[in-house]
């Protein structure tokens, strides 16, 4: 009687992918590095006047604005293209990455400083950028897991509102709704929670409201102004890579 040897189940190598895994992987792996780097160049603000119909209105945020525009777009790409399941564990990703960099952050300024070498940070200088830094960050991957699961959530409720039509309905409108929890969230927590936490004096709660106001009507502004991006990237998702949108879940 002759024995069978079980057939050993054939899987892939691990980088040959499928072409939508390829594009899922490529869009998680943004949407990471957008995120890190918002939280780390948040650290640096600016200042600027506008004037309009005669008024001036001062613009005052965080640098931070610049990368993170690229997660709003992402998530809304990787929710019509994915799904919310699916745009959920890329935010779990990052957010966890998130975490990870701000840990090791915090341990890297425990080590002592080796001054005098060109090129190479001061003791004061590393502690200015990362130490100032250490609060806003933690503020803010706590505002985009809130504004994260809020967009992820308003986007399938107007996909399904709109049966899969009216595209700029549900990638600004999800957005919109969505920033206005986290720059409550991340203004509040950074300005009245950790500063009280650290002992710091913190400023008004009118003070706090006009900033998360001025940060909300800035992301409201690039929420509006990333629209034609949106159709953009669908239209590259279709051509090049032959993706389909999911229906409505």
């Amino acid at each position: 009687m002759s024995h069978q040897t079980p057939s050993t189940p054939h899987f892939p190598e691990p980088h040959a992918l499928t072409k939508p895994q390829k594009v899922y992987l490529w869009l998680a792996a943004v949407n990471v590095t957008a995120l890190l780097l918002a939280n780390i160049v948040g650290v640096k603000l600016f200042h600027f006047d506008v004037t309009l119909l005669g008024y001036t209105i001062p613009v005052e945020h965080t640098v931070g604005m610049l990368p993170f525009p690229i997660t709003f777009l992402l998530t809304d790409l990787l929710n019509e293209y994915f799904g919310k399941r699916a745009t959920r564990r890329v935010m779990y990703v990052s957010f966890s990455m998130a975490v990870l960099a701000w840990l090791l952050i915090a341990l890297s300024r425990e080590f002592p400083t080796m001054e005098g070498i060109p090129g190479t940070a001061t003791h004061a200088a590393y502690e200015n950028v990362f130490g100032a830094a250490a609060l806003m960050y933690l503020a803010s991957i706590i505002a985009f897991f809130v504004g994260s699961l809020i967009d992820i959530a308003v986007f399938g409720a107007f996909k399904r509102l709109t049966k899969g039509k009216m595209v700029w309905l549900r990638a600004t409108g999800s957005t919109i709704v969505s920033q206005v929890f986290d720059s409550l969230v991340i203004t509040f927590v950074f300005f009245q929670v950790l500063q009280r936490v650290s002992g710091n004096d913190a400023p008004t709660i009118e003070w706090t409201l006009k900033t998360a106001a001025t940060g909300y009507i800035l992301k409201f502004v690039i929420a509006v102004v990333m629209t034609p991006v949106i159709y953009a990237g669908r239209w590259v998702l279709r051509r090049w890579f032959g993706l389909v949108p999911m229906a409505a879940e």
